[in-house]
């Protein structure tokens, strides 16, 4: 089951892809650890990757996309594969569901989680760090994993903010090119989405992000 991954920030998408990993034995990509891993590896992709991000410069499709289709050709994506963060625009979508049929590999299922973007934007600046475990949820905006004040829920530790979580106009960035339905990345699913209403391989599948975790995953999985 290959599945691509759709959400704004805020969204538990993350969450929601991690479940899936863990459920089906599916390896999730996510497009920045593939960067990452191309760089500190040494590859010829990294090479060139590495060139346009030292001058600030977008790395091009051209060199994104052959590292994608390389990271999904690995043995831990035989079973499956979830590929999150990419592709970010329709351009993108365009040239990669060309490039996944060059190379005869399916794409089954497409998931949007939908969230109103107030909600994704209070989401962010919501979140609380536990100093005793990251891991532990606390966010002031969920009601389900609303912390005890300036306690962590969980274990009652210290709580801290994250400065990314609170720069507004670094979020508001990242959303407005997320909910650009003509030119963004809701543009990138919506191009998916009609492949899958013209009748093709491809399901479409959309969840309510505004629910809590376990109603998101339980649609998730009943959708599947």
């Amino acid at each position: 089951m290959n599945i691509l991954f759709f959400g704004p920030n805020g969204s538990g998408k993350g969450t929601q892809g991690a479940i899936v990993k863990d459920k089906y034995n599916a390896a999730h990509i996510e497009s920045g650890a593939i960067f990452r891993d191309n760089i500190k590896g040494g590859t010829e992709l990294g090479k060139q990757a590495k060139e346009y991000i030292d001058k600030g410069e977008l790395v091009p499709d051209e060199i994104t996309i052959p590292m994608i289709l390389d990271r999904l050709k690995q043995d831990d994506c035989k079973v499956g594969w979830l590929l999150d963060g990419f592709p970010r625009n329709k351009n993108q979508a365009i040239k990669l569901d060309e490039a996944l049929k060059a190379e005869n590999m399916s794409l089954d299922i497409v998931v949007e989680i939908l969230l109103d973007r107030q909600i994704a934007k209070d989401r962010i600046m919501g979140r609380r760090l536990c100093a005793n475990d990251n891991n532990h949820p606390n966010n002031i905006f969920i009601d389900a994993i609303k912390p005890d004040g300036d306690k962590c829920r969980v274990c009652g530790g210290d709580l801290s903010k994250r400065a990314d979580d609170q720069d507004e106009g670094a979020i508001d960035k990242r959303h407005g090119i997320y909910y650009d339905a003509d030119t963004g990345t809701l543009a990138a699913a919506y191009y998916f989405k009609d492949l899958a209403a013209q009748g093709g391989s491809i399901k479409y599948i959309t969840l309510d992000g505004a629910a809590d975790i376990k109603s998101v995953t339980a649609e998730l999985i009943s959708k599947l």
